[in-house]
Order: C-alpha cells, then sequence, then structure tokens
C-alpha cells in the first residue's frame, strides 16, 4: 500500500502540504478533488520522489520514498505517472513510444519491448494506431498512448494528474473509459481529477483538498452526494 504521514511541502515561503495524511490499499481507486493550488498534484509529485518534501514519510510498499538511500529509479518502477501534457516523442510511432522504457529501463530485447507496447496499445484501444505518430492522433489518443507508456512498464500503480483537463469536451469520455477499464481489473489509481461524475461512479473513496490539507474525505458516493462539511458543500456546488 502507499502511505502518507504527515507530509509537509514548501516552495520557498509557499507552504503546499500542510501536514497530509493518507493510506491507498493495494486495488483501491482514490480521487482527489480540490481547487487548483490546493496541494492535489503534488502530493502526486512528491510520493513519485519528483518533488522533495520538508517534514513526513511516503512509504510504498514498506519503502521509504524520500529515505537516502532508497533507490527512486527502481522505486518509480512501482509508480506509473501521467501528466496533463501527453509529453510523446514526436518522431516515433505510437509503438516506438510505448516499446522505449521497456527496452531502456526493463533491458527488454527489442522484440520483447514492442511485444508489451503492442499488448498495452491494445488494451487501451489504439490497436488501429500503432504505426501512427503522435502528430496523426487527436488529443485522446495522444492521453490513451500516454497511459499505454506507463502500463507498458508493469506499475503497481497509477498516479494520475488531471489527465483530462487538456482535451477538449468531446475526448473526455473515451479517456475515462480506459480509466473505467483500469479500475475494473484492480489496478491502483490515485487520480487528481475535476470530472466529478467519473470520481462518483468509478473512485472507492474521495479526498477533498482545501489549502494544503486533507479537509474531507470519505466514500466516493457518501461524500460527493452528502458531504459533511461546508467547505466541500461550497466546492461541489460550484463545479457541479
Amino acid at each position: 500500500m502507499i502511505e502518507v504521514k504527515n507530509v509537509h511541502k514548501s516552495f520557498g515561503s509557499l507552504a503546499v502540504l500542510k501536514g497530509v495524511d493518507l493510506v491507498v490499499e493495494k486495488g483501491e481507486v482514490l480521487c482527489l478533488i480540490g481547487a487548483s493550488g490546493s496541494g492535489k498534484s503534488t502530493l502526486l509529485l512528491c510520493i513519485n520522489a519528483l518533488e522533495e518534501i520538508q517534514r513526513g514519510e511516503i512509504i510504498v510498499d514498506g519503502i521509504n520514498v524520500h529515505a537516502a538511500h532508497t533507490d527512486r529509479n527502481k522505486l518509480r518502477r512501482k509508480l506509473g505517472i501521467v501528466f496533463q501534457q501527453f509529453n510523446a516523442f514526436p518522431h516515433l510511432t505510437a509503438r516506438q513510444n510505448v516499446a522505449l522504457a521497456p527496452r531502456i529501463v526493463l533491458k527488454k530485447t527489442r522484440r520483447e519491448a514492442l511485444e508489451i507496447a503492442e499488448k498495452h496499445l491494445v488494451h487501451v484501444d489504439l490497436g488501429d494506431k500503432m504505426d501512427h505518430y503522435p502528430s496523426q492522433l487527436s488529443g485522446g489518443q495522444q492521453q490513451r498512448l500516454a497511459i499505454a507508456r506507463a502500463l507498458a512498464m508493469e506499475p503497481d500503480y497509477m498516479l494520475l494528474d488531471e489527465v483530462t483537463s487538456a482535451l477538449d469536451p468531446e475526448l473526455v469520455g473515451e479517456v475515462l473509459d480506459t480509466l473505467r477499464l483500469l479500475s475494473d481489473e484492480g489496478i491502483t489509481l490515485i487520480a487528481v481529477t475535476h470530472e466529478i461524475p467519473f470520481a462518483r461512479e468509478v473512485a472507492d473513496r474521495v479526498a477533498f483538498f482545501h489549502q494544503g490539507v486533507i479537509y474531507e474525505s470519505g466514500a466516493a458516493k457518501e461524500m460527493l452526494g452528502n458531504p459533511q462539511k461546508q467547505r466541500t458543500k461550497d466546492f461541489l456546488g460550484k463545479i457541479l
């Protein structure tokens, strides 16, 4: 599981995380909601050790992420992360984009890496786009390519940072369908999202961030349908 214990994170004098505590069990889907700047995306970066923390601990399967002796590159194989931007290599086909990390990081043969890429492109419904370049794909297809690329490392956890926020509204659904598929397969997901209907339908739990702390959390349908705290009610009232 992932354990976040009293985590504090600042950028200079700006405190972004102010004592966050969180436990995510294997197979769970957790959605993080809240206003921009409330600390949601920063927490994902801290879990993946892309940002340092000032206080607290983050433990992934018993490994202290920010301990000096931790092999972070090895740890990151457990943690697939997908950002708002697609970040595909424009000179490589979809198949080559997905095969790159298994070839370089996992030391797979070229044939093995391409087989892994093909499997995961089919998984995200891009089986007919394997030889297309990113410029030939729609925004939704490029985001699904990014998800396939993360899955190719066979991670235990997927961290998703507002993966639909850069998409046109008509493309959001196809990416959310892919995340529903992953959820149904039991992959552990931590998703920062503003898609409240998606969170209600797919998430096991929702955590509402406000000013650097988890202000309220609970079972997704219960909390989104009947929040207990006024700030949560105000936020959901505006976003819905």
